[in-house]
């Protein structure tokens, strides 16, 4: 799905596709952001500690899709981030993938005191692959960095499989909110990088036409397709 016509500036006068602010909206742009990862490393937590800005400790696994909202500020714009909570069971794949579609960030998420879950991000990235754009932004995300505790995946080799694929890694804890905003704000300032030049946002927009112009154009027109009736 073409980027440019997936998210407009509010000022842009052409409609306004799922995912895009409409005119009254406070927001300048919105974007869709996809948070996926096995199951029980925290995704849930991680998005409630960003939204909500609190850490639930007991919940109950997400079944299917749940969509969360808000509102940042970046550089003075208003970015409304759609963020999608994913299942991470096996049994719900073939769903999720369904909802990839017209996502402009993805978190992948594992959890840094379990090696399974860093081992299946690359079969995530096989998902990301077949169901979105190449140019779709992405962050590997290490959930649980409060857990010192522990045996934990060795950051180096987190920081190689991200530099593999070209994009940031970062440890955070959805139980303190660390580096929480800071995974947020990176991935939606790449979304408004790659949004600003889908669109070549230096080259300036052509005036709009006074009534005289339109007049003449319409004249124009019009003599274009005249017919002799001699």
């Amino acid at each position: 799905m073409d980027w440019q016509q997936c998210h407009r500036p509010r000022s842009m006068s052409t409609p306004y596709p799922q995912f895009c602010p409409p005119v009254n909206d406070p927001a300048d742009f919105s974007f869709k952001i996809i948070v996926i990862g096995d199951s029980c490393v925290g995704k849930t937590s991680f998005i409630n500690m960003f939204c909500e800005h609190v850490f639930k400790d007991n919940h109950t696994g997400t079944i299917g899709m749940d969509l969360n909202k808000r509102i940042i500020d970046i550089d003075g714009k208003k970015i409304r981030l759609h963020v999608w909570d994913t299942a991470g069971q096996e049994r719900f794949r073939t769903l999720t993938t369904a909802y990839y579609r017209g996502a402009t960030g993805i978190i992948i998420l594992y959890d840094v005191t379990r090696e399974s879950s860093f081992d299946n991000v690359t079969k995530w990235l096989d998902d990301v692959s077949r169901n979105v754009c190449s140019d779709t932004c992405k962050v590997l995300v290490g959930n649980k960095s409060d857990c010192t505790r522990v045996e934990r995946v060795p950051i180096k080799r987190a920081v190689k499989l991200s530099e593999s694929f070209d994009f940031p890694y970062i440890e955070a804890s959805a139980k303190t909110g660390e580096n929480v905003e800071k995974v947020f704000e990176t991935i939606t300032r790449q979304m408004i990088e790659r949004y600003n030049k889908k669109i070549n946002t230096n080259r300036p927009l052509p005036p709009r036409p006074t009534t005289t112009e339109k007049i003449e154009l319409l004249a124009k027109k019009k003599s274009a397709f005249s017919v002799c009736s001699c």
